[in-house]
């Protein structure tokens, strides 16, 4: 089968693209179902079956060499305890620990203070004639509930997130930038705050992490190393942080292209849920997951080489008409048994839950004081990164 056309081209790097790469999405799921990109040498695979299909066969579409491109091309050193950068059994051990600590009970027991932070941030903003779905409310409220549960002091939260953000952006001419030290590029920033907790526990994500005991793949039982217990920081830093504030500017952005469903979802906050639901399908904030292949595989008549990286386009998949009906509409009525935005088997992210429930919190908070709202697009500037999706600023004007 033919994997390349001069008239289709995808390309993650490209700005242009990824300002509205549904288009080119559309054409490869119908054209190329399986995507061959000579210049940065990747494949891709673009409908909703061989997305969900991929990210189950850990075997062959392997996570332990990273999951963007650049690092699988880099061949970069991943830091122990990153494990959304691991496969089994070495995954599952370490997952096991953070399974512990994002049971939904817990989750769901962090409702009242999430609303508390998305009140502190919005209620100043009542009367002003509008505000920044991103600066005011995306960029505030998730990195104060994750810097409450990692147990990082408020004063250091806006900096930490900073060091995230830089860390995931893409240069001018669209280079990736590489992370330096340990996952992301926070490097050792966490490292005073483990010390810290090693000889002060409190009641915390991250003295819970450092004091777990489990058994190791050689069977011993032990607690993570430093090293270790970084990685796994970061990490959940990272992830708490970027993905649920693009998923907040694609929730301002979508629903002001679509009044009549906000004026439902304002009439019936019981709508909310499902809406959120579509929101996350609809406008994927991690839309592209890259994979290394571990053997020569075959796809629509086509063998992959091993050695091969192969990008799975989760946002894509979630279009797909062949799985969802007008899948490039937004109906917050739609019925959705799945979608893959937080991946699929053994990868599923822990934090879903997390972020379906600040994602609804934001939401409703949000309706109850600003019922309207209109985007201002001339100050609005898009996010650019190759793992990411979604705005850097979005204001928006208020009646």
């Amino acid at each position: 089968m033919t994997v390349t056309d001069p008239e289709v081209y995808y390309d993650p790097y490209d700005f242009e693209i990824d300002t509205d790469p549904y288009p080119v999405w559309r054409r490869m799921r119908d054209e190329l179902p399986l995507y061959y990109n000579a210049k940065h040498d990747f494949y891709a695979v673009s409908r909703w079956t061989d997305v969900e299909a991929c990210s189950a066969d850990w075997k062959t579409y392997s996570s332990a060499k990273g999951t963007l491109l650049e690092l699988i091309k880099a061949n970069y050193d991943i830091p122990p305890g990153s494990i959304i950068f691991e496969d089994p059994p070495q995954h599952d051990i370490f997952r096991s620990l953070l399974v512990r600590v994002f049971t939904p009970r817990r989750v769901a027991a962090l409702e009242p203070k999430i609303r508390e932070f998305c009140a502190r941030s919005l209620d100043p903003l009542v009367g002003t004639g509008g505000f920044d779905f991103i600066a005011d409310l995306g960029a505030q409220m998730p990195m104060r509930t994750i810097g409450m549960l990692l147990g990082i002091p408020e004063q250091d939260q806006e900096a930490i997130r900073d060091v995230i953000d830089a860390g995931l952006k893409m240069t001018e001419d669209g280079t990736p930038s590489l992370p330096e030290g340990t996952a992301l590029g926070q490097g050792d920033m966490f490292g005073e705050y483990i010390d810290w907790r090693m000889k002060h526990p409190s009641d915390d994500l991250m003295t819970e992490l450092i004091t777990a005991e489990f058994v190791d793949a050689t069977g011993t039982t032990r607690r993570l190393t430093r090293d270790e217990a970084l990685g796994y920081i970061n990490l959940v830093a990272a992830a708490g942080n970027e993905t649920t504030t693009r998923l907040i500017g694609w929730t301002g952005k979508v629903l002001a292209e679509h009044p009549d469903q906000r004026a439902e979802l304002v009439a019936d906050p019981g709508l909310i849920p499902n809406a959120i639901e579509e929101l996350l399908r609809f406008e994927s904030p991690s839309p592209v997951q890259a994979r290394y292949v571990t053997r020569d595989t075959e796809l629509y008549d086509t063998t992959i080489p091993e050695g091969s990286v192969i990008l799975l386009l989760t946002a894509s998949a979630n279009r797909d008409d062949r799985k969802f009906p007008n899948g490039d509409s937004f109906d917050i009525h739609r019925k959705i048994d799945r979608h893959v935005t937080f991946g699929y088997g053994v990868h599923f992210c822990l934090g879903a839950a997390l972020a379906r429930l600040e994602g609804r919190l934001a939401l409703d908070e949000v309706l109850k004081r600003f019922p309207t709202w209109d985007v201002d697009y001339d100050r609005a500037v898009q996010a650019r990164t190759s793992s990411v999706r979604g705005w850097e600023t979005l204001p928006v004007t208020t009646p």
